[in-house]
């Protein structure tokens, strides 16, 4: 590609990627004021499925919009068998913050254990209130809510290692994915999460645009069985995901949306 091009291309990268960046801003500061009184009007389990449907859809809306536009190429095609189940929890590795963006895209009936910084944040909270996520700013409360999803036939999305991925191929797991599973007997589905770009990895701030497009590929892994012990399913998870995340897995990967 001449030089010239390859400029002209990637000023109109970063022109999309501020524009879609202030889109999706506008998109969750006005659904989070619309569903904020739908919280209070809707049953909970009403708004609890419209609440995830509704954020499903705004997720999945700005994904495809960055693919249109040549920011991302995405091939998440294999989460949609996932829809099917109940009562599982959904265990994806974390290399970017916008993970949850891309599983909760694809799977509507989930739940999804949130820090309690991005469940205080304007643009989050009612979305997340609505749909019924659990804070972790509690270890027994978020046990609780999260057992109590879970057995209500949700699924519920955690991230294993409790934040973005900074020691490859993947950070010491947390004891409190374990310890959900165990006390609620949940299967483990693993989900690997392939990207070649830094882009929203840890210390990247969100308006720094990185090289485009972006790669991201959904891999359904091995599901766990629960167990006895929370020791012994951490055990088996930080294993399973030490030797299958691999520098093989990290290359650049050609996608579709």
């Amino acid at each position: 590609m001449p030089k010239m091009t390859k400029l002209t291309l990637r000023f109109f990268h970063i022109v999309a990627f501020y524009l879609v960046l202030i889109w999706l801003a506008s998109m969750l500061l006005i659904g989070n004021f619309v569903v904020f009184f739908l919280y209070y009007l809707l049953p909970i389990d009403t708004g609890k499925i419209f609440g995830r449907k509704l954020n499903s859809f705004v997720f999945r809306l700005f994904l495809n919009g960055c693919c249109n536009l040549g920011l991302m190429h995405l091939d998440l095609h294999a989460l949609d068998k996932l829809n099917v189940e109940q009562g599982i929890i959904i265990a994806p590795n974390h290399p970017s913050m916008l993970d949850a963006l891309l599983i909760l895209s694809r799977i509507k009936n989930t739940s999804c254990l949130m820090k309690a910084s991005l469940w205080n944040s304007i643009f989050l909270h009612s979305g997340a209130r609505l749909a019924g996520y659990v804070r972790n700013d509690s270890i027994k409360s978020m046990v609780r809510r999260s057992v109590k999803e879970l057995q209500s036939g949700s699924n519920l999305l955690i991230f294993p290692e409790g934040t973005r991925t900074v020691q490859l191929p993947i950070n010491r797991l947390k004891t409190g994915i374990g310890l959900i599973s165990t006390k609620a007997q949940a299967p483990i589905q693993t989900i690997l999460l392939l990207t070649d770009s830094p882009y929203l990895t840890k210390h990247w701030p969100i308006w720094i645009p990185p090289p485009f497009p972006i790669y991201f590929k959904a891999v359904i892994g091995q599901r766990f069985e629960p167990t006895s012990r929370t020791t012994e399913i951490i055990s088996l998870l930080q294993n399973y995901y030490d030797r299958i995340l691999d520098d093989s897995l990290h290359q650049p990967h050609t996608a579709h949306t």
